[in-house]
């Protein structure tokens, strides 16, 4: 037993050095391998820092290369440049010398000439015993003679031949502005006219005790002439507008078979709404034509009522779109201000659509276009245009064009007996007054000029005559717009010395 023990004891001691022996040496040899690892890390850094120095050494050298070729070219540009310069400054040099000996000789020249002249008028004022300051005045005298003999003449013919150019020139201009502003038209005439299928209809236009026609009048504006023919229904109302929502909704009655004031109310209302609509696309449309946009809407629906407003049959929109293409091309022939009075041309008769307001249809035109950012050229133009002495030359234009476009023939039409009649009415109600010595229908009817006699009548009984004149005209008379009493009472004084 003791012997096994002994032998088990010798084993493991051996054993035990064995593995101390062999853990030693591996520790040795790892340590080694870590020597050779970290130095060849420091071969690497070593390595790489001499790359990186080498490789700034090379771009430094190939820097410095760069910019010492740089320095040489730029030097030898400014070599180049410098010869340049001294080749033009030597240049300058013999310019300067030529323009030397030129001036030089010049005045040389100079000085044997005057030499000449002053041996010139010594020898004349020998000869004509004249002095120099005689001579000259005697020259000069004859030489302004002869000028203004040539000049007068020259006048002369320029001016006639001015006065022959400025007739033809004009008569061109015109001819060719109207033939710029020409439309294919003729004269229309308004005639407000409903035909009736059959007779029986004005039974139901009139209605019991007459309430339709009363109501009908009462939503349109207008009077019913049923006797003019019994197939047929006049409209008389000079506010165009008024006439033709009658006439279109007298229509709309007709067909639709039931005429009562609820109906003819309803009707007139839709019909009103609908020429409504009409009217300003009509204003648009004739405002886009003439090349005028931005006009504020009320304007440019007062501008449609001229599609159913007629001056003695000539339609207005289309006097307008003619008057405002002749007017244009005036302007720009004789270079005037386009704009204003192509403006003008298009707003020239906005008075005349206002038939329910005192006044001319200028004074009226004026009034209304000061409401709107119009310019002040435009307005006044629009003023002049019936004026015999415009204040401008736009003013001038607008009247021109409206006198071509209006005067023309075949342009417009009126039936002079009824003209006539009218005016002549206008007097007679004037002329129907105790004091009146004379009166005068003027303006186409639209103002009554009454002279009174003065030991008749007095200054206080003048204003009360004048309002009772415009009375009885408002009763008895048919007339278009308004028409302006003036009542003129003078008193005349005479002595005769003897």
């Amino acid at each position: 037993m003791l012997e096994v023990l002994l032998t088990f004891l010798v084993t493991t001691v051996g054993v035990g050095g064995s593995v101390f022996v062999y853990a030693n040496r591996k520790q040795k040899e790892e340590s080694s391998k870590k020597e050779v690892e970290a130095e060849n890390k420091a071969k690497k850094i070593v390595l790489d820092a001499e790359e990186k120095a080498l490789h700034i050494k090379r771009k430094s050298e190939e820097d410095e290369i760069r910019v010492k070729k740089e320095l040489a070219e730029k030097e030898k540009r400014a070599e180049i440049e410098k010869e340049k310069a001294n080749l033009v400054k030597e240049e300058y040099e013999k310019k300067e010398k030529l323009i030397e000996g030129e001036r030089e000789s010049l005045n040389q020249r100079t000085k044997q000439l005057e030499e000449k002249i002053n041996e010139q008028i010594s020898k004349l004022d020998g000869i004509a015993g004249l002095t120099k300051e005689e001579a000259k005045k005697i020259i000069l005298e004859n030489t302004e003679k002869s000028l203004s003999q040539q000049i007068g003449k020259r006048i002369a013919e320029a001016e006639e031949k001015v006065k022959t150019d400025v007739d033809d020139k004009a008569r061109e201009l015109l001819v060719d502005a109207m033939q710029h502003g020409a439309n294919d038209y003729v004269a229309e005439y308004t005639v407000s006219t409903v035909h009736l299928p059959s007779k029986d209809v004005k039974g139901r236009i009139i209605g019991k005790e007459g309430r339709n026609i009363r109501s009908f009048e009462e939503q349109t504006g207008v009077t019913l002439d049923l006797d003019e023919s019994p197939e047929a229904v006049r409209i008389s109302c000079f506010d165009s507008v008024r006439r033709e929502i009658a006439r279109v909704s007298l229509e709309r009655l007709i067909k639709d078979g039931r005429v009562h004031p609820a109906r003819i109310e309803e009707v007139v209302a839709k019909t009103r709404e609908e020429i409504d609509k009409i009217m300003y696309k009509e204003g648009e449309k004739l405002s886009h034509k003439v090349g005028i946009y931005n006009l504020p809407p009320d304007l440019i629906q007062n501008l449609g009522k001229y599609k159913y407003r007629y001056s003695y049959g000539q339609n207005m929109i289309e006097h307008t779109l003619e008057e405002t293409k002749i007017g244009t091309k005036i302007a720009h022939e004789i270079g005037a201000d386009v704009t204003v009075t192509k403006l003008a041309c298009l707003l020239h008769d906005i008075g005349k659509i206002f038939t329910d307001k005192e006044g001319s249809h200028i004074e009226l035109a004026a009034e209304y276009l000061a409401k709107f950012d119009i310019p002040k050229k435009v307005i006044e133009a629009v003023e002049d245009h019936h004026k015999d002495h415009p204040r401008s030359v736009e003013g001038m234009i607008v009247q021109i064009a409206d006198t071509i476009s209006g005067g023309r023939p075949g342009a417009r039409y009126e039936d002079y007996e009824v003209y006539a009649k009218r005016m002549t009415g206008l007097e007679e109600a004037a002329l129907s007054f105790a004091g009146v010595d004379k009166a005068y229908a003027i303006s186409a009817g639209r103002e009554v000029r009454v002279m009174l006699k003065a030991d008749e009548v007095d200054d206080a009984s003048a204003v009360k005559l004048a309002d009772d004149i415009a009375t009885k005209i408002q009763k008895e008379n048919t007339y278009p717009g308004t028409v302006k009493v003036t009542v003129i009472r003078e008193m005349r004084a005479i002595g005769v010395a003897k």
